[in-house]
């Protein structure tokens, strides 16, 4: 069955780089990539008076301007793009980033987003930008890959995936990253902050349906004791050079202070390790 993967692109370098990785990362699989740009005046969304509704030729402009950036865009990627196996859309829509995306995935059934961390500010203090960490928190129903600006693509050494046992997996997603760690041939390094014998019942359940995921992958597990679970997987992942972190993010839980955190700009980690973030199905 073809993938269904969604790139999200404001036509900057970064995002550019995330096509790449995707193109590259699923060579050999059939897939349908949607390249999909959203524009916006911030002005229509104010409501206030001191910022007066765009003309309609503000919009137009703006609609002129991101279909002529989308043109060049296409011209670019079809450079490299002759894969037989790959299906490729080009879209632009007005709108806001979120909306249109979560409208994307549904009319499209979209399996996969795939997109850089940051855009046009290119803000090398941030580790994450707004708009990649708004995308991993927000859009529920697809799992997201976030590539690094300067990541290039090669074969993903290993994922480390931090579990604390208690999360409930959304098949669909668990899916695509097991296809990914299969295509790779990548160990999974199952890394869980705390001591083993100290597992309730129910994380032991919850591990063995982990291990039933996984069945046919290489896989390992790993305890790290008194460190906190960010630091923990921060150190980890550098310690070993991991070439991938994917977790199942609860909202805040992992974005909400790591990447403010100075420990991520010491350990660089933000500037070389792509983020597959899945979703909680209670969520």
């Amino acid at each position: 069955m073809q993938k269904r993967i969604l790139i999200p692109t404001d036509y900057s370098k970064n995002a550019f780089n995330a096509i790449v990785y995707a193109f590259k990362l699923f060579e050999n699989e059939a897939c349908v990539f949607h390249i999909f740009h959203s524009y916006f005046l911030s002005r229509s969304a104010q409501g206030n008076l001191l910022f007066p509704e765009p003309e309609p030729h503000e919009y137009d402009e703006a609609a002129r301007a991101s279909g002529e950036s989308m043109i060049r865009l296409k011209n670019k990627v079809e450079q490299f793009a002759d894969n037989p196996k790959h299906t490729l859309y080009f879209d632009h829509k007005f709108g806001t980033l979120i909306e249109l995306l979560k409208e994307k995935v549904l009319q499209e059934n979209i399996n996969l987003i795939v997109m850089g961390t940051r855009g046009i500010t290119d803000d090398i203090k941030v580790a994450y930008g707004r708009n990649s960490v708004n995308v991993m928190e927000n859009i529920g129903a697809c799992a997201v890959l976030a590539v690094p600006a300067n990541v290039l693509y090669k074969q993903i050494n290993e994922i480390v995936f931090p579990s604390n046992f208690k999360s409930h997996f959304n098949t669909r997603e668990i899916d695509i990253f097991v296809k990914i760690a299969q295509l790779e041939k990548s160990p999974i390094r199952i890394l869980h902050i705390g001591k083993e014998a100290n597992l309730s019942e129910k994380q032991r359940n919850n591990r063995k349906e982990i291990e039933g995921y996984f069945e046919g992958l290489e896989y390992t597990y790993h305890w790290l004791e008194d460190t906190g679970v960010k630091e923990g997987v921060l150190s980890f992942v550098d310690e070993r050079n991991s070439g991938m972190i994917a977790f199942v993010n609860r909202k805040h839980w992992f974005f909400g202070s790591i990447f403010s955190n100075p420990l991520v700009k010491s350990l660089g980690i933000h500037s070389k390790v792509p983020i597959f973030a899945l979703h909680d199905s209670r969520n």
